[in-house]
Order: C-alpha cells, then structure tokens, then sequence
C-alpha cells in the first residue's frame, strides 16, 4: 500500500532515472520510514534466465531514495550514493522484493547532524528476496543526506 501522501511522488521516483524504468522498477508500497521495491525477472532476465546482477544491483542503489524519500523533508535535503557492496546468495529465478526502513530515532539522529553540519551519511543493511521470500542477495549502502544550498 502507499500511503496517499505518497503517491504524488512515486512516478517522480520510478521516472527520473530512465534506466530503472526501462528495469521495470517500481514501488509497490511505501508508508513514513518505509518502502518495498518490485524488480521483475522481465526484461532484466540473464543469459542465464535469471534476474541480471547488475539489475540487483542497481535495485539496492535505488533502495536509498526510496526510504529518503519515505523518511526526509525532500525540499530542504537530497540524498546521494556513497558506497554500496553487495554479496549474491542464490540466483535469482523470479521477480525479486526489496523493503526498506528506519526507525523514528534513525531518522530524527540522521536530520539532526544534516542540520548541524549539512550533510550526513546514513547506512543500510539490505535483503533482497524472491517471490518465495528466500534471500537471493545481501547488499550494504552508505548515502549521505545534504541539505539543499539556502536551507
């Protein structure tokens, strides 16, 4: 489900970058401090049939704005990539799901020091899972959170 305030937002997000539209990337629900992210086997299938690395990949990149956009004031800050790992467990043969959350205290600790300094970096372990809801990869991404130049 997402939330009504929301939805203005959520074409934005799953156009800006044309590359993950084409992916067939979008979100599937997103609610304060959390979304969940559909990635479908088509048109990202391998040569392998299953979901392409570098799809996962770009879905766990993409899970960062997703929750900045669930979680942060988006007219007074933008977030962007620092640094991302991820580690494949098990070939991905379907669609594949990734949620993603913060905690209040997370949120209010990462707007606090945007605040005092500017900008902010805030991490996050991720899972990414098939339709029978068994991790096919693990990701971790650092982002930074910066405010916006006259905010």
């Amino acid at each position: 489900m997402i939330d009504d305030k929301f939805k203005p937002m959520i074409p934005q997000l799953e156009g800006t970058i044309k590359i993950l539209k084409q992916m067939g990337v979008s979100i599937i629900a997103m609610q304060d401090r959390y979304a969940k992210i559909l990635l479908p086997i088509e048109p990202n299938r391998s040569h392998i049939n299953t979901v392409y690395a570098g799809s996962l990949f770009s879905l766990a990149e993409f899970s960062g704005g997703a929750i900045f956009i669930a979680s942060f004031d988006h007219t007074t800050y933008y977030p962007i990539a620092k640094a991302m790992s991820i580690q494949y467990r098990k070939m991905a043969m379907t669609d594949v799901t990734l949620e993603v959350s913060l905690t209040p205290e997370q949120t209010a600790a990462i707007t606090a020091e945007a605040d005092e300094k500017g900008k902010t970096d805030f991490t996050m372990d991720l899972e990414i899972k098939n339709v029978e809801q068994a991790v096919v990869c693990t990701a971790q991404g650092t982002w930074q959170m910066r405010k916006w130049p006259g905010k």
